[in-house]
C-alpha cells in the first residue's frame, strides 16, 4: 500500500540547514496499522505531513497504492490527496462557522460534488461515528471527544484507501480516549483502512499492528513488538 524510499526534509535557518527527516525507508502493507512514536522533535509530524502529500520532501520517494505520490503536480496532487489519504489532525481543524454536517460534507464539495449530493454520504459517516444526534452543532457547541469524532467522520467521507492520524488521542482525557480508540477499531474492521498514526499513547500504540520509533529523524527500522509496550509506563 505505501513504500517509502530514502524520504528526506529539511529546512533553512539562519544558522544553516535543519534535517527533518534522514533516508527514511517504510513499507506498510493493505490494511496494516503502524503506530510512529519518538520524543518531541524526533520528526514524526514532519513525516505524517510528507506521507500525506501536505509538504513535499527534499529527495526520495513515495508510492501509495502503486502510485508515485510525488510525480503529480498541481491539480493532480490535489485530487489525489483528497481521494487516496483521510488525515486526522490532533487539533481537530474543524472549521469554526461550519456545523458538524458541513465540516464532513466539505472534502466532497471541494472535489466538485454539489451539496444536495454530499450530503448522503456526510449523514452516513457521522451516523457511523455515533453523532447523528449532532448533525447541526458547530464545533464550539461539542465536546473534545465529539469534535474528534466529526474529525475522524471528515477524514473517511471520501473513502479514503490510506489514513494518517496525528496524536488522535492527545487531548482527549482517559475515557474519552478509550472511546476513541474503540472507535478506530471498529472504523478499522469496517473499512479495512490502512492506517499511519503518530502517538505518545502506550495504549493507542500497543493496539496497532506495528510501532516504529523515529529518532533524530530517522526510523532506524527499530520495530517494537505491541505486547512489549505493555506496563512500560502511560506515554512513548
Amino acid at each position: 500500500m505505501l513504500r517509502v524510499r530514502g524520504l528526506q526534509k529539511s529546512y533553512g535557518s539562519g544558522t544553516g540547514t535543519v534535517e527533518v527527516l534522514r533516508e527514511v525507508d517504510l513499507d506498510v502493507g493493505a490494511g496494516e496499522r503502524i503506530a510512529v512514536v519518538g520524543v518531541s522533535g524526533a520528526g514524526k509530524t514532519t513525516l505524517l505531513h510528507v506521507l500525506g502529500a501536505l509538504d513535499r520532501p527534499s529527495a526520495g520517494s513515495i508510492h501509495c497504492n502503486g502510485q508515485d505520490v510525488f510525480a503529480l503536480r498541481g491539480g493532480e496532487l490535489d485530487r489525489f490527496r483528497n481521494r487516496t489519504i483521510g488525515f486526522i489532525f490532533q487539533l481537530h481543524q474543524l472549521l469554526p462557522e461550519f456545523t458538524a454536517l458541513e465540516n464532513v460534507m466539505m472534502p466532497q464539495m471541494i472535489s466538485g460534488t454539489g451539496r444536495e449530493e454530499a450530503k448522503a454520504p456526510a449523514l452516513s459517516i457521522l451516523d457511523e461515528v455515533g453523532l447523528s444526534h449532532r448533525l447541526h452543532h458547530k464545533p464550539g457547541q461539542l465536546s473534545g471527544g465529539e469534535q474528534q469524532r466529526v474529525a475522524i467522520a471528515r477524514a473517511l467521507v471520501m473513502k479514503p484507501k490510506l489514513l494518517l492520524a496525528d496524536e488522535p488521542t492527545g487531548n482527549l482525557d482517559s475515557g474519552t480516549s478509550e472511546e476513541i480508540l474503540r472507535l478506530l477499531d471498529d472504523l478499522h474492521r469496517l473499512h479495512d483502512l490502512t492506517m499511519v498514526v503518530v502517538t505518545h499513547s502506550e495504549k493507542l500504540a500497543s493496539r496497532l499492528d506495528r510501532v516504529l520509533r523515529m529518532e533524530d529523524g530517522s526510523m532506524r527500522q527499530l520495530t517494537i513488538s505491541p505486547d512489549s509496550l505493555q506496563g512500560s509506563g502511560d506515554s512513548l
